[in-house]
């Protein structure tokens, strides 16, 4: 074991020295993983914080039935008696017109504009919470009150969230694909990086060979300058992403206090984070480890 560890001690102190030799190249490698990174992890925080977002600007699903201007006291009160003995209904408010415009008046600041009406325009209305919140549920719920007399209008206040979650799912196989895209040109570039390294270091290898050395003390070092550089890649990728965070919170800043509302981008959270620097080394230990397998059994000793 401790033979073992003193191995990879030392196969790690020379990937840094090789790194360390060619330090241009090795900061340029390093960007250009840092910088393909950033963008899915950067959408990726984007995606989630929209969707924290809507969480909480979303309220409990629920469905408005606005009456017909015509609509009698009797017609009102038959409807109450059906939403109370609907087996879908959890419960339900009734919103009258007369109120419904206090409420316009005081909500939109329009005193003037309201006063200035001769009629009310608003119709008696039913606010009502289904038993089951599922889409297919309220839906169901929804056509069906549609077709009761006196049912102006039926609308569901929770359809744009719904269609928020799935612009959303759409947009997180979006990055998926984005991820895999980038991180097969990431393979590439380390595959490359390290082919010409090993190129370079032709004649080393083949006295190695010589000697004795056998592939695994030979590729071993190569990989970890693969992924070393792919973790240096995703820690670059991580500082751009919370750069970029901040920047857009400073922005945000200045909205919130014109609105009065309280928003702020999340940065990503630890596990994401660990999870992000973690796959960036793996991505380069794999580049690595492909361009050396594929390369070793093509230098022989002369």
């Amino acid at each position: 074991m401790k033979n073992w560890l003193s191995q990879h001690a030392q196969s790690l102190l020379l990937a840094l020295k090789r790194l360390r030799q060619n330090p241009f190249a090795s900061l340029l490698n390093i960007s250009v993983i840092g910088i393909a990174l950033s963008l899915p992890s950067g959408l990726y925080v984007l995606l989630n914080n929209l969707e924290n977002l809507s969480r909480q600007v979303s309220s409990e699903p629920q469905i408005s039935l606005f009456l017909s201007m015509q609509a009698t006291s009797a017609e009102v009160a038959q409807i109450q008696v059906q939403l109370k003995s609907h087996p879908g209904v959890r419960n339900f408010q009734f919103v009258p017109r007369d109120q419904a415009l206090r409420e316009l008046q005081k909500a939109a600041g329009i005193s003037d504009v309201v006063q200035s009406l001769t009629q009310n325009p608003l119709p008696d209305a039913f606010i009502i919470h289904a038993k089951n919140s599922s889409a297919e549920a309220l839906q169901a719920l929804r056509d069906e009150i549609s077709t009761w007399p006196s049912a102006a209008h039926v609308q569901l206040d929770s359809l744009w969230a719904q269609r928020l979650d799935a612009l959303l799912r759409v947009g997180k196989l979006i990055i998926l694909l984005l991820a895999i895209l980038l991180s097969v040109a990431l393979v590439a570039v380390t595959f490359n990086t390290i082919r010409l390294q090993i190129l370079t270091q032709r004649e080393e290898i083949e006295v190695a060979k010589l000697i004795g050395a056998t592939h695994r003390f030979i590729r071993r070092p190569f990989l970890y300058i693969g992924a070393l550089q792919g973790l240096a890649g995703g820690v670059v990728a991580w500082a751009i992403v919370a750069v970029s965070i901040q920047v857009l919170n400073n922005g945000i800043a200045d909205l919130t206090r014109l609105y009065t509302i309280n928003l702020q981008l999340n940065q990503l959270n630890h596990s994401d984070s660990l999870s992000l620097m973690l796959f960036s080394a793996w991505l380069g230990w794999l580049g690595a480890w492909m361009s050396v397998s594929r390369h070793l059994r093509q230098i022989e000793p002369r």
